[in-house]
């Protein structure tokens, strides 16, 4: 256990470490060496920064989302446009940093775990920018669900590896990518796409992230006229984009800010992937958190409409933030998050992804309530083209619902609804 007085390297408060198998654990410390090392160096950062700039597409507009703010009434509505990025997601950040990282160490592959895809993709253009060999693990069911982003990785000369293990979604990726980083570490560098895991990879991946909310500061100073939100929103995963965008407001009380996790169909667990409201401390992929299980201590299966929410822990941080109040974690339904991807999509001509549709259903339920003198700001961490499918999947099964309860109204006639 740690204390406040002597805190451990890679732990937020009890959680965090390194549960890893002994074969693991040098891999896990040159990393943690490479990382503390090189990330601080003038000649790291300028490359960093010079690829983020002149190849992803930093920095990201701050949109004022007029329409939907004045439809909904009260609080005006910001969107921070990570969706925008080379790639579609807040995911190139992560992955430029960490093959940079790789290239550095002198690994000439790197691999990856995918939910959604977007880090998949992320990864493969990573390595086809820096000239490295790429594997990308993906859960046969994302693969039927991300069908576009398993073709884009493949275009971009990545190995799409399916594992049909387990509930074959992120967490079973997750596994196989570990075991063949703990055959490959001569060479390979594993790619980690969140705020999970071994340190140094929680807080590698956030700081990677960061320059989410140090842009939006700036950039609500210049639009605004003042460099911060009253309420902050992201939608948490593991909880790479919201520990991006909050960790840069952390420290300012004037902030209040929500996760929001995935409600899924149902409280019943299985039904969700909300760690909040329903999760025990446990260990998974090396680290300690927060943890969906079963009345046996084995890792409960979850659900989402959105695959990259499809998780059932979540980053070590998180659960310090939400012991210490700074942080609010509540979580969105399959329907309310597919009423907000067509909303937005209606309103402003935005097409969200499904993971980020969350957090917009956030927005959507707390703006009506505040004054128009404030600002919420929501991190808009992916673009909707990969869940079109997804999305039409879901109204066409809505609608047959409906159909046989006339009183009940249709998800699918929602988006027309708004216009």
């Amino acid at each position: 256990m740690t204390s406040a007085k002597t805190p451990l390297i890679g732990y937020f408060g009890d959680y965090g470490g390194r549960y890893v198998p002994e074969t693991l654990m040098a891999p896990i410390a040159e990393l943690a060496r490479a990382y503390d090392k090189f990330s601080g160096t003038r000649r790291f950062r300028k490359r960093l920064k010079s690829l983020l700039r002149d190849y992803a597409g930093r920095p990201t507009p701050l949109y004022f989302a007029e329409r939907l703010s004045r439809e909904l009434g009260g609080a005006r509505i910001y969107l921070k446009r990570e969706d925008l990025l080379h790639t579609g997601a807040h995911k190139i950040n992560n992955a430029i940093g960490q093959a940079l990282l790789a290239q550095v160490m002198g690994k000439e592959r790197i691999i990856a775990e995918t939910g959604a895809g977007q880090h998949g993709v992320a990864t493969a253009t990573a390595a086809a920018l820096l000239g490295l060999a790429c594997t990308v693990y993906m859960g046969e069911e994302d693969m039927r669900r991300q069908r576009l982003n398993v073709e884009r990785m493949r275009l971009l000369g990545a190995e799409v590896a399916g594992v049909d293990a387990g509930s074959r979604t992120l967490k079973d990726a997750i596994n196989e990518a570990l075991r063949d980083w703990v055959t490959n570490v001569r060479d390979t560098h594993y790619v980690l796409g969140s705020v999970l895991g071994p340190d140094p990879y929680p807080r590698m991946v956030r700081d990677f992230h960061r320059v989410i909310g140090d842009e939006a500061r700036r950039q609500l100073r210049r639009q605004a006229s003042r460099g911060w939100p009253d309420l902050a929103i992201a939608c948490v995963g593991g909880g790479s984009n919201s520990l991006g965008l909050f960790t840069a407001f952390l420290d300012d009380r004037r902030v209040r800010m929500i996760g929001v996790e995935a409600g899924g169909r149902g409280e019943k667990l299985g039904e969700h992937a909300a760690r909040f409201h329903g999760g025990r401390v446990g260990v998974l992929h090396g680290t300690r958190t927060l943890l969906l299980q079963d009345r046996d201590g084995q890792v409960a299966g979850t659900h989402s409409v959105s695959a990259g929410l499809d998780y059932p822990a979540v980053g070590p941080e998180h659960v310090k933030l939400a012991e210490e109040g700074r942080v609010e974690y509540t979580s969105a339904t399959d329907e309310e998050a597919i009423e907000a991807f067509h909303r937005l999509a209606a309103t402003e001509g935005i097409l969200a992804a499904l993971e980020t549709a969350h957090a917009v259903a956030e927005a959507i339920k707390r703006a009506p309530s505040l004054s128009s003198r404030k600002i919420v700001l929501i991190n808009l961490s992916g673009r909707g083209d990969k869940d079109v499918e997804s999305v039409l999947e879901y109204d066409r099964e809505a609608a047959k619902r409906a159909a046989k309860t006339p009183a009940r109204r249709s998800v699918a006639r929602v988006g027309r609804e708004f216009e």
